[in-house]
């Protein structure tokens, strides 16, 4: 949500869990003050969810731990272990790619 303004249900559809898993994270979210849950006011049977400040400064720190690791991995392996290692996390995103386009749009929490 901090990096690219997805909405919840697109948020939650990224992370290829069930709309249980998905609610049961955001309720923790939200109790632990990085969330905030407010009814829709254009439509009381939606939920608008927002980070709060603690969530935006959690996702600043997280983003400059992410951006930290290729630094980090440059001085522990060569160029080309390097290049495989993207190369396979690219193939590993591709069949999770493909393994959720071949899912039932049910199982996506889509209605």
């Amino acid at each position: 949500m901090a990096n690219h303004g997805d909405s919840a249900v697109d948020m939650i559809r990224g992370l290829g869990v069930s709309r249980q898993a998905a609610s049961q994270l955001i309720d923790v979210l939200v109790r632990r003050g990085y969330l905030d849950r407010q009814i829709n006011p254009d439509d009381r049977r939606r939920m608008d969810i927002e980070l709060t400040e603690r969530g935006r400064v959690a996702a600043v720190v997280i983003r400059a731990a992410v951006e930290q690791v290729p630094r980090q991995l440059i001085t522990k392996i060569s160029p080309a272990e390097l290049a495989g290692l993207r190369a396979g996390l690219a193939a590993l995103a591709a069949i999770k790619q493909e393994t959720q386009d071949d899912r039932d749009p049910k199982d996506l929490g889509a209605p």
